[in-house]
């Protein structure tokens, strides 16, 4: 088991290098689908302060047309018409904000869903080719083992083959020695 230790070790840090990308993938999903989100729920936000801007202007215009109409004697039924105009304008204005952010709100929602989905299918399918990786993965690892293990045995065997063949040098040797002696 010896020559397995360091192969064996390999496919762990192998597996385990699969499974920290795996995990970083899907902390990548999660963690895109959390701004999505995070920017869906900020577009009530968005839409109330471009509002307000908007409210401001036509309130800021309509100090305007009070000054006017105070300080410029006889303006009164012109400033009224342009007041009209500019009610009617930012009317307008606010009814077609309301429907850009509705259609928005729509619009991102149902890319959020269709996000939400398609990261689950990819998760999933994901998930599934990596359980088959690391099956396969696992496999490979156990015939490696295997084949190590033998390779170790075989070496093994040579090695007694071998301190055999040395002691039957060595009495070959001996046996010359005494005899040359004799």
């Amino acid at each position: 088991m010896e020559y397995a230790t360091p192969i064996t070790t390999a496919f762990e840090v192998q597996r385990a290098t699969i499974e920290q990308s795996q995990r970083a993938v899907e902390q990548s999903v999660e963690f895109q689908k959390s701004v999505n989100e995070a920017f869906f729920d900020s577009l009530d936000t968005q839409e109330s302060a471009q509002r307000r801007t908007v409210e401001l202007s036509q309130t800021a215009i309509h100090s305007y047309l009070d000054a006017v109409e105070s300080t410029v004697p006889g303006a009164d039924a012109t400033v009224t018409e342009m007041r009209s105009a500019v009610d009617e304008q930012f009317d307008y204005l606010l009814e077609n904000h309301a429907e850009a952010f509705d259609e928005l709100t729509v619009e991102y929602e149902e890319g959020l869903d269709a996000y939400d989905e398609m990261s689950a299918d990819y998760l999933e399918a994901l998930d599934e080719q990596l359980d088959l990786l690391v099956e396969a993965h696992e496999e490979l690892e156990s015939q490696s083992v295997e084949a190590a293990e033998q390779w170790g045995d075989q070496v093994e065997d040579i090695q007694e083959q071998v301190e055999e063949l040395q002691e039957q040098v060595q009495d070959v040797q001996e046996q010359a020695a005494e005899a040359v002696e004799a």
